[in-house]
């Protein structure tokens, strides 16, 4: 255990995806290690995905999932267990696990209060059906939630202007999220090491990345599918002010107290 300075003022945006989910023991271990990072003072936001779970409901009812430029194809019967999934069981069993912690968690989607409002999303001029492209974040319910002690663990589901609900790519919600509470850290836990310049290597992940580097290594070939996504929001964040993003194993157990001591890890984006 690391010794901490209390620090009110900084904020750790930390998106965890299915992997975590997946696992009853990694999401405990995330949950512990929130609690550590917590005694300092700092801040956390919560933001998850779940896309496995969304696959295996969609298989059950023989509706089969479908991607592009690693963003998910969603038509309305799928936007109904996209929401059902993530704003429903993923959600509340993090906020459980957290509360098992004895720390203060309440689960809401960016439908609450218009947190996430957006607007459909198109890629490479094809639809992609309900699913929203962020335009802005109202922040009041969040940070009434941080002002008192709450962690907000959020699902990337959203509005349009009409009431339209939309599927929301969470790396992207949680990059949206960082930047317009001008986060410390954004933190993405994963099922992987870091960015790799070749996958097949595991040894060969990629220690630093600039945004300049990381649209290179798209352009090339090097990132691929639901990486991109990813990448492309890790370099927005950077632009619009945030410090460092970090993409890490979420099977580390203590990946949250060694980015706390700025011990690298991972991949780290950096202007």
């Amino acid at each position: 255990m690391i010794d901490y300075i209390k620090d009110a003022s900084k904020i750790y945006v930390i998106k965890i995806g299915g992997s975590i989910l997946e696992s009853d023991y990694l999401l405990d271990s995330f949950a512990t290690q929130i609690n550590c990072i917590r005694t300092s003072g700092i801040s956390v936001v919560v933001v998850h995905g779940g896309g496995s779970y969304i696959n295996h409901m969609l298989k059950r009812l023989d509706i089969e999932p479908r991607f592009r430029d690693g963003l998910r194809i969603t038509d309305a019967q799928t936007m109904e267990v996209v929401e059902m999934v993530l704003s429903g069981k993923n959600n509340k069993r993090i906020v459980t696990e957290l509360q098992l912690k004895k720390l203060n968690a309440v689960g809401i989607s960016g439908k609450d209060h218009n947190a996430l409002l957006c607007k459909k999303q198109v890629s490479v001029g094809q639809e992609l059906g309900f699913v929203g492209e962020i335009v802005a974040v109202n922040q009041t319910i969040i940070r009434l939630l941080l002002e008192n002690d709450i962690i907000p663990v959020i699902s990337p589901i959203g509005t349009d202007q009409t009431g339209l609900t939309l599927n929301i790519n969470a790396d992207s919600a949680a990059s949206a999220i960082a930047s317009s509470l001008k986060a410390n850290k954004l933190i993405y836990m994963t099922d992987v090491d870091g960015i790799y310049m070749d996958f097949k290597d595991k040894n060969s992940v990629i220690p630093r990345i600039t945004p300049a580097y990381g649209e290179a290594l798209i352009n090339n070939g090097i990132i691929l599918e639901g990486m991109i996504p990813k990448v492309k929001n890790c370099i927005e964040a950077l632009h619009s002010g945030i410090d460092s993003i970090h993409i890490v194993n979420g099977s580390l157990k203590n990946a949250l107290e060694l980015l706390y001591q700025s011990i690298s890890i991972g991949t780290s984006f950096y202007k």
